[in-house]
This record gives structure tokens, C-alpha cells and sequence, in this order.
């Protein structure tokens, strides 16, 4: 009989061992590729609320919008969403013939974003103020400017559309190459997934970015005028459509409305929950969760 309870104790924990790795077996997985600056939300509240609602595990790849698209088209990826920032990167899927269809789930603004432990933060604390241009903080001498690489993230490259539009603005016609130099110059180009903690941690001064990225960072930021901010679609062809640069490797870059959108892609392992995620995105309870994260709603018609 004690053999026999031995037995049973050393069954036991070996059964529910097998019971678990085969539950974690049967267990699907949601796979969501998103525009890296949509980290903290992603991961932090969307994902594993959709993952806990479906039964399922979650799993977040981040990078920049274009990147993602390329290595999905390339079939060097796999994700049952896509989110990306822009209409560019879902066009991007949509002319290879893996998306069909990408609703708007959010927007945003673009802002300066700068780093509470820089030595210019007063200055820029002024500048949010009004008591200074943000623009002459930004050229000022030794101040470390960080972007992401315009070729591969929409947020690199609006950043420098937004200094085209604020060189025409403010009638400072030298302004983007003083303070960004070179489209892509190695030395302020970071990868969009380190961009928000390298400010954090006082390694670059400066950035011009996302506001909800800010937001979603605690970091604080000047805000920009309505013809800069690259957020109001009325002013898209009137005045945003007047910024535009082409790169080396003859990559046109035009102003696009500041939109996130998501789609299933055709090839998605799971497409039912590719398809939850999106409704839950577009729903009461992941707009609020979005909106808590500094996101604005989304406008405009699905792509």
C-alpha cells in the first residue's frame, strides 16, 4: 500500500507535466507584426488581452512599417496582423497580393520629443511654453538628435517631412539639413524599437516623433503647429502635400495622413484571431486602451 502512494506521488506531478506541454501544444498562437513605436500598447495591453479572450499566446514582432512589410512580402516573416503606420507600407503588402483590406484603428501627431535628463531640457521646456522656438533648441551646438532611417520607418521619414514643413512655416529655408544633415545619416539614425530609450536614458537629446509614443513613454514633448504636425487630413493636399524628398536609392518619400491601419494577411496561420484582434482594436475596449496610451482615434475610409 505505501508502495503503492510512493507510486502515485511520483505519477502525479510527471502526468500533469505531460497534461501541460500538451495543452501549450493545443494552445494557437496570435502573431502580430506592428509599427515599432506601437511597443507599450502592443505588447503590454492589447496582446495579451486578445491572447487571454481567445485562449491563445501572443506573440509582438515590432519594427518599422516598411521593414515588416518587405519581410512579409518576402515571406521572411509570418503574422496573422499587420499594423503599420501610413497608407505606404499597406500598399506595399496590398500590391504584392498578400492584404486585401486594412481598417484605420488609430492616428497620431508628430511633436518633439525630448529627453528629461538632457542638458537642453529647460530650453525645451521653454519651447513647449512658448517662451522659445523649438527649432533654434534643435540647432543648437553639440545637441544629440536622434531619428529612425526614413528608407525602412515611416517615423524617420516624416520626421524629416516635418522639418521640410516647418522650413517653410517659419521661412528657414536651411533648417532640415542644419538639423538633420544627410537623409540618412548614420550618426542620428537609431532603430525605432531603441528610439524612446535611448531618450529615456539621456544617450540623444531630441527627437521629432510620434506623440503617442511619448505618451506611452512618459516623455515629455513640444507641440507642433497644425501645418507641421502631419494630422490634419484637411490640410493633406493643400499644404502637407508640399513636402516630399526622394532618397539614394530613389525611394520617393511624400506626406502621408498619420493613420495606423491593420489587416490579415492572406497567409496568416490564424486569420480568425488576425480577425479578433482587429475587431478589438476597432472596438470600445481597445480604443480605450489606445486612447489611454496617447493615441488619437482613427480617421479616415479602410484601405
Amino acid at each position: 500500500m505505501k508502495r503503492s502512494a510512493r507510486f502515485a506521488r511520483w505519477l502525479a506531478p510527471l502526468l500533469m507535466a505531460f497534461g501541460l506541454a500538451a495543452l501549450a501544444a493545443d494552445t494557437p498562437v496570435l502573431r502580430v507584426a506592428y509599427a515599432g513605436s506601437m511597443g507599450v500598447v502592443m505588447d503590454h495591453d492589447l496582446g495579451p488581452a486578445v491572447a487571454s479572450a481567445q485562449h491563445a499566446s501572443y506573440q509582438g514582432i515590432g519594427q518599422g512599417s516598411y521593414a515588416l512589410a518587405r519581410l512579409l512580402v518576402g515571406k521572411q516573416l509570418q503574422a496573422d496582423v499587420f499594423v503599420a503606420i501610413t497608407p505606404g507600407p499597406i500598399e506595399v503588402v496590398q500590391q504584392a497580393g498578400l492584404v486585401e483590406h486594412a481598417e484605420p484603428v488609430a492616428s497620431t501627431r508628430m511633436v518633439v520629443v525630448y529627453s528629461p535628463r538632457s542638458r537642453y531640457a529647460a530650453d525645451f521646456a521653454a519651447a513647449a511654453k512658448g517662451r522659445k522656438s523649438w527649432y533654434e533648441v534643435l540647432r543648437e551646438p553639440g545637441l544629440r538628435f536622434g531619428r529612425t532611417d526614413p528608407a525602412v520607418d515611416p517615423q524617420g521619414a516624416n520626421a524629416l517631412l516635418t522639418l521640410q514643413l516647418a522650413s517653410r512655416y517659419y521661412h528657414q529655408p536651411d533648417l532640415l539639413q542644419q538639423v538633420a544633415g544627410d537623409f540618412q545619416n548614420p550618426q542620428q539614425i537609431f532603430a525605432e524599437t531603441s528610439l524612446m530609450s535611448r531618450l529615456e536614458a539621456g544617450q540623444i537629446d531630441a527627437t521629432i516623433g510620434y506623440a503617442s509614443a511619448a505618451f506611452s513613454h512618459h516623455l515629455p514633448v513640444v507641440d507642433l503647429p497644425a501645418e507641421i504636425d502631419l494630422a490634419q487630413p484637411a490640410m493633406q493636399s493643400s499644404w502637407y502635400a508640399q513636402a516630399g524628398f526622394t532618397l539614394a536609392n530613389g525611394k520617393k518619400i511624400d506626406a502621408q495622413p498619420l493613420v495606423f491601419y491593420a489587416a490579415v494577411p492572406n497567409d496568416a496561420k490564424q486569420p480568425a484571431l488576425g480577425r479578433a484582434f482587429v475587431e478589438f482594436m476597432r472596438g470600445a475596449q481597445g480604443q480605450a486602451m489606445l486612447r489611454e496610451r496617447g493615441y488619437d482615434p482613427p480617421h479616415g475610409d479602410a484601405l
